[in-house]
């Protein structure tokens, strides 16, 4: 048991520091020491370690008061890669776009795809391409227009994906754990990331696509809320009468936004609403809304907020998301 729980502080300690490098990047020992509460002694072991395994590395020396100059450590933020897919439209086609970023999240290749339709075959070979590219990468985030029920893609817009296993496969194949989320549950996560909201907000995101059905995100007390195997915000359920796979006429579309933003209203009574669409004129939807409001009686009145993009909040949140998963788990011990 001392020996578990000497490795246990081991591992504590060298993730300290490892959490210290990252947010300052460089430091001398001396000066990690004070910032991690260590002693110069543990802190000296640990930095070894970490420059054994290539994730700091000596960089200059620096005057140190008239004694013998220090050296500084530079956090190496290569020295784990994340690939981050996403299966998204453009102009009525899937869209796939692979992202590597380091650990600072800084971009080091992206690429875009397009496919007539999701093809899993080629999906497959433009990872495999990736990684053979960059043999850092340590983990797969792929963000997807559905939701995974004990590892099989049961529910999606893109009919394609539907029945395929696509995480076993992957981690199968590449050897690498797989990240996998709904594209809606993630541009929602981004978006209350980027927006820097407060955790206790409740944010609705809704997604319109182009020639797909629409999805919902659920952003409340800092995560996202999926419900039973995920199914939470599904709502292209709803009993709106729309054919989502057929073009929808601008009033008929606008009606049903309305619709579905006094649904969500009713149940959940968010902060905000966030909507993702380019289908009709933005300021047409708000002036609906507007009276539409006018027309009910609402116990609350959410904020509305539109957005044409719906990539870049889907990027951020399949980033972020994704980051986090190469954060170092501590070692448990029964």
């Amino acid at each position: 048991m001392k020996i578990a729980n000497a490795y246990l502080m081991k591992e504590i300690n060298i993730n300290h520091v490892r959490q210290v490098m990252k947010r300052v990047e460089t430091a001398t020992k001396p000066q990690l020491a004070s910032l991690t509460k260590l002693s110069v002694v543990t802190v000296n072991s640990l930095v070894k370690e970490l420059c054994d395994l290539g994730e700091l590395f000596e960089d200059q020396t620096v005057p140190s008061n008239g004694g013998r100059p220090a050296l500084t450590y530079r956090y190496n933020y290569d020295f784990s890669l994340a690939l981050v897919m996403y299966i998204n439209e453009k102009q009525g086609q899937d869209l796939i776009t692979a992202t590597v970023i380091n650990l600072e999240d800084n971009m080091v290749f992206r690429e875009e795809y397009t496919m007539p339709t999701f093809d899993q075959k080629h999906f497959y070979e433009i990872i495999g391409n990736v990684l053979a590219l960059h043999d850092s990468i340590k983990v797969i985030g792929i963000g997807i227009p559905g939701q995974t029920v004990n590892g099989e893609i049961t529910v999606s817009s893109h009919r394609q994906l539907e029945g395929i296993r696509m995480t076993e496969d992957l981690e199968a194949q590449f050897g690498l754990p797989v990240i996998m989320e709904n594209d809606v549950n993630a541009a929602i996560s981004g978006y209350c990331a980027k927006q820097e909201l407060d955790e206790d907000l409740c944010v609705i995101g809704m997604y319109f696509p182009t020639k797909y059905p629409p999805g919902m995100g659920i952003y409340l007390n800092g995560k996202v809320i999926k419900g039973k195997l995920g199914m939470a915000g599904e709502v292209k359920y709803l009993p709106m009468g729309v054919d989502w796979y057929s073009p929808v006429e601008e009033e008929v579309f606008i009606e049903t936004v309305c619709r579905m933003i006094q649904t969500v209203n009713a149940i959940l009574a968010p902060d905000q609403v966030v909507i993702y669409q380019k289908l009709v004129d933005q300021d047409a939807v708000i002036q609906a809304w507007e009276k539409y409001q006018a027309k009910l009686s609402m116990p609350s009145d959410p904020g509305l907020v539109l957005i044409d993009s719906f990539q870049e909040d889907f990027e951020a949140g399949m980033r972020w998301l994704t980051l986090k998963a190469l954060e170092p788990a501590l070692v448990q011990f029964n």
